[in-house]
């Protein structure tokens, strides 16, 4: 049981508007169980390429934006694809612009994968969020390997995993360890 409202933001590492990751986290915007919301972020894809020059006074208006939605989230959710067996760049510059900040340190994290691979990027950004900092809460992980599938076979994967409790089950775990963090 949720005894205060969760909000999340969630995170998508690739920009593609039609990506498996940002599919993965519709579904899971959808499936909240009370109490929880989920707003997803729509700068990465802005935020101009890190610079340490530009940080304090210089940094830029989005950045600020991005940071402040990171701050007053309760936890964040990453969805992540692996390019190149790697970190797509333009989450990483995301990720780099919040390294020196005070936003995320042990702000509670969980993973949504949408691949049944990707193992490298799931261990890159463990050991990169960790070294922010975050806590990354494993008993709320999600994988659901729609990424590949057919639209139509996505759709309906996404569907059946919100039904059976899925979804819910992995973001109630998650509210149970930041609430149990505050």
């Amino acid at each position: 049981m949720i005894l205060r409202p969760i909000s999340l933001y969630a995170l998508w590492g690739s920009q593609r508007q039609a990506s498996t990751s940002r599919r993965l986290l519709e579904a899971l915007q959808l499936a909240c169980p009370e109490g929880i919301t989920i707003a997803i972020c729509d700068l990465i894809g802005d935020l101009p390429i890190f610079n340490p020059d530009n940080e304090g006074e210089r940094t830029p208006a989005v950045v600020e934006r991005f940071a402040a939605e990171i701050r007053k989230a309760d936890g964040l959710i990453v969805s992540c694809p692996e390019y190149a067996h790697g970190i797509p760049g333009g989450f990483k510059n995301a990720l780099d612009w919040l390294v020196s900040r005070d936003e995320v340190p042990f702000k509670p994290l969980m993973f949504a994968h949408a691949s049944h691979r990707g193992d490298l990027v799931l261990a890159q950004l463990t050991d990169v969020l960790q070294t922010m900092s975050l806590h990354i809460v494993e008993d709320a992980f999600l994988r659901l390997p729609v990424a590949g599938k057919s639209d139509e076979m996505q759709a309906a994967m996404l569907l059946q995993a919100g039904e059976s409790g899925l979804f819910s089950a992995s973001l109630s775990r998650f509210a149970q360890a930041i609430a149990t963090k505050a």
